[in-house]
């Protein structure tokens, strides 16, 4: 995934004199690439992501595209009030990348994860997000992000999980949802990012229908409502608080048109209270696949009558 954001980068950048890099002291070895190939267009703000943005906001009013990256702790987390004031009031096209999303810098702690930045964007006017599960959605959707005149978030999880497509996407229509596997059962699930691929694999068990939602905000509600017609129940998945996210997003529409029931797989109200690696994170959350598979399957049976 990071590879082909490089490279997705990269490209938009040598397309384009307008579009510029900041970053906040970050992602040195990543941007390799990119300081070679447009060293001019590369300008590191140092560790003040508040200035960063404003600096993006400016960049963006004098006709510049700028991409604003950082650790999504703080990149929308640390700057949101930023973010809301100096770029989404006034629409301006500025790219936000928060990198490392979830539960990926285990080691580092409850400071450098993340796992509300969908939930403070979701309330602001104007910012779409968006929540890759692989290299090809990478692709898909930094080329959506780019044909945007207005604010994008770019969500990614530093660590790559599997792929879920075997082939490029030929372009991502805003809010939709991809089908990524096909099923019989009753249930279906709906799954962002790291999710998607384990959703894959829990899906076998009941052979339920699997959909990755790369554009979290906003998501096609006439596409969701049709998949709801045809589920008896459905199950969403995200590396990301059950509050305010996907499975959030999902409930409050069909609450408003078509209720049933909706299993929400995702971080429960609390913090990580130990340190370890990525899969350690995952279990003490409750996200590891065996974990997700407990969850899911008795609730699944019910629907299976």
């Amino acid at each position: 995934m990071r590879q082909a954001f490089s490279k997705a980068l990269v490209d938009a950048a040598t397309r384009d004199e307008r579009v510029l890099l900041l970053t906040g002291d970050h992602g040195y070895a990543l941007f390799d690439d990119f300081r070679k190939a447009c060293p001019d267009q590369y300008i590191n703000a140092g560790i003040a992501e508040q200035n960063m943005v404003g600096v993006a906001a400016g960049l963006a009013k004098a006709g510049f595209r700028p991409v604003v990256y950082g650790l999504s702790a703080f990149v929308p987390v640390r700057v949101l009030e930023q973010i809301k004031i100096d770029v989404c009031y006034e629409e301006l096209p500025v790219i936000f990348i928060g990198d490392g999303a979830g539960l990926v810098y285990s080691t580092l702690g409850t400071s450098h994860q993340s796992f509300e930045d969908i939930a403070c964007l979701r309330a602001v006017p104007h910012v779409d997000i968006l929540s890759p599960c692989d290299a090809a959605e990478t692709t898909a959707c930094m080329q959506a992000a780019f044909e945007r005149q207005s604010p994008v978030y770019f969500r990614m999880g530093k660590s790559d999980v599997g792929t879920v497509h075997d082939k490029p996407l030929p372009g991502l229509r805003r809010g939709a949802l991809l089908k990524v596997r096909e099923g019989k059962g009753p249930v279906s699930f709906i799954a962002t990012g790291s999710m998607v691929r384990t959703a894959c694999n829990v899906a076998e068990a009941s052979d339920a229908t699997v959909w990755s939602a790369p554009w979290i905000h906003p998501l096609d509600e006439a596409q969701l409502a049709g998949i709801a017609s045809r589920s008896r129940a459905l199950v969403t998945f995200e590396e990301h608080s059950v509050r305010a996210g996907l499975g959030s997003a999902v409930v409050e529409h069909l609450a408003e048109n078509a209720p049933m029931p909706v299993l929400r797989i995702g971080i429960g109200e609390r913090f990580s209270t130990t340190c370890g690696s990525y899969a350690h994170a995952l279990r003490e959350h409750g996200l590891d696949e065996a974990a997700i598979a407990r969850r899911v399957q008795p609730f699944v049976t019910r629907f299976d009558r």
